[in-house]
């Protein structure tokens, strides 16, 4: 195995009421849902079958549902629990639930909101639900880094036992959301293509319109 190559087998794009597998638009909602319906339209549609995703923030439900929809129908089950890692990454941490948190402050703090405190909450999500104990890091930048999500990567799969890896950017903000993850592995695919910033970023903006 080629020890100094990493690749793009798979992405999933959740933004603007619509998710895209590979490129591919395979559900879409009304536009006039609120975030927390659009999210829960979203479950129903591909999983519905996972009762404490209802006790997320909405951060970690948007992400916990773009990785249900990337890893579906892959082989990542296969591969045990220290070969799968992640690399995420947003723009507002977990502000949006720190935000609801200090709210309940006034009367009674929620711990259910506290909980979610933190942005790599989410990555400890998706974690629990497939059973991955890989090398995980969360990164705060201003926009999605396509330089760092394909040379940290990458180096963690020449460098780690990770067979594969989950990177991307998974932002909410109030209504404002968006998720953009990419699986990366060491062994191409079908369509597979190398993992280089300038990927990743057609990627990321193709379906940015």
């Amino acid at each position: 195995m080629n020890r100094e190559s990493a690749y793009i087998t798979g992405s999933c794009i959740i933004r603007q009421h619509q998710v895209f597998l590979n490129g591919e638009c395979i559900w879409e909602a009304g536009q006039e849902l609120e975030l927390p319906d659009f999210l829960r339209a979203g479950y129903d549609h591909f999983s519905g079958q996972y009762p404490k995703f209802h006790k997320m923030d909405a951060l970690s439900k948007l992400g916990w549902l773009a990785a249900e929809v990337l890893l579906k129908d892959t082989a990542i089950s296969q591969l045990s629990p220290e070969q799968v890692g992640m690399v995420l990454s947003n723009r507002s941490s977990s502000l949006d639930t720190d935000l609801r948190y200090y709210a309940t402050v006034k009367e009674f703090a929620s711990p259910a909101l506290f909980v979610y405190t933190l942005p790599n909450i989410v990555m400890g999500e998706i974690a629990i639900r497939h059973g991955f104990k890989g090398e995980n890091t969360f990164f705060v930048s201003d926009t999605f880094d396509t330089a760092l999500m394909s040379t940290y990567p990458a180096q963690l799969l020449a460098t780690t036992p990770l067979q594969a890896c989950i990177c991307g950017w998974v932002e909410v903000m109030e209504q404002q959301y968006e998720v953009v993850l990419f699986l990366v592995e060491n062994t191409p695919h079908d369509k597979a293509q190398p993992l280089t910033a300038a990927a990743l970023q057609a990627l990321y903006q193709q379906k940015n319109s």
